[in-house]
């Protein structure tokens, strides 16, 4: 990182040579290069730091783009820095900065999708792969691109991910974020805001996000409040009614193994049950929306007092 800082300038002129006036290197991979010392899109890693410095600054759209979708395979790096920080950084940055087309965003769909069922032995790619796509079902909400049968596509698969997720690593020192239950939630709260979706889409993805509420492993980085978030906003619409929210708790209340008799899993249920219903309890407490209390807080708090 020292070393990017003191060549700042020397980095910044070889990455727009790379970019601007010869892009075919930069962009079809072309650099030969040891896999140690290359990124994912063929370019060395100080490049896309000197990018990164540089705000992600690409004055060539058509270079924009095909960049961003070079970028994908970053996203199944082991390398945290160019999967984080490079890969899903500067794709985040161009979608929420609108610098990426229309085309280009519905490629990045079509590319993600399969990937959250591939194989990965790493644990890597199907976690980022859904993070990801949380960013390009974003786009759909906020300026619908997709069909009614693609919008379904991403919430048919977005409840799939989420509930099929078994790799419950979080954060690790060396290899970073994984964080699949985390990240399959923010693509689902990304389609619990979306106005074209309805009851039937709701009430799949409460399903999904119902399955991961209470594993027997104990959750400790912060996945309670990423999965109680689609939760909240769902909650602001009407699909559900009051007593159907009620069911739907008492539900999750059923699932949990009783204490005593004490067990591991059975405590590590009762811990990821409260992660996620005290944070839905105090957002719920400070809503101002009286609707989404009178639908949800009264489950809620009568949960909560089911586990005294």
């Amino acid at each position: 990182m020292g070393y990017c800082v003191i060549q700042k300038g020397i980095i910044m002129r070889f990455a727009v040579f790379v970019l601007v006036l010869v892009p075919s290197l930069a962009l079809t991979g072309s650099f030969s290069l040891n896999r140690a010392g290359a990124a994912c899109v063929g370019m060395q890693r100080s490049e896309l730091m000197a990018l990164r410095a540089a705000k992600w600054q690409v004055p060539d759209d058509a270079r924009r783009q095909q960049l961003a979708l070079g970028l994908v395979d970053c996203l199944a790096e082991s390398d945290p820095v160019l999967r984080d920080e490079l890969g899903f950084e500067a794709l985040a940055a161009w979608i929420r900065g609108e610098k990426l087309t229309p085309a280009t965003v519905q490629s990045l769909r079509t590319t993600l999708l399969p990937r959250l069922t591939a194989a990965d032995p790493q644990g890597f790619s199907r976690p980022f792969a859904a993070l990801a796509l949380a960013e390009v079902a974003r786009v759909d909400r906020r300026k619908p691109y997709l069909s009614p049968a693609e919008r379904q596509e991403l919430v048919t698969a977005a409840a799939a991910y989420l509930s099929g997720v078994r790799d419950y690593r979080g954060y690790d020192e060396t290899a970073g974020w994984r964080h699949g239950v985390a990240h399959g939630a923010d693509l689902v709260l990304q389609l619990a805001l979306n106005p074209a979706l309805g009851k039937a889409e709701h009430t799949a993805l409460l399903a999904a996000i119902a399955s991961q509420v209470m594993p027997a492993h104990s959750y400790i980085f912060g996945e309670g409040e990423r999965l109680m978030a689609p939760v909240f906003y769902l909650a602001r619409r009407d699909t559900l009614t009051a007593a159907e929210w009620e069911a739907w708790l008492s539900r999750l209340l059923a699932a949990r193994k009783p204490i005593p008799p004490v067990s591991q899993a059975a405590l590590a249920q009762t811990h990821n049950l409260k992660q996620f219903l005290y944070p839905l309890y105090a957002s719920l407490t400070l809503s101002q929306d009286a609707a989404q209390r009178e639908r949800l807080l009264q489950a809620v708090t009568s949960a909560l007092k089911a586990l005294d």
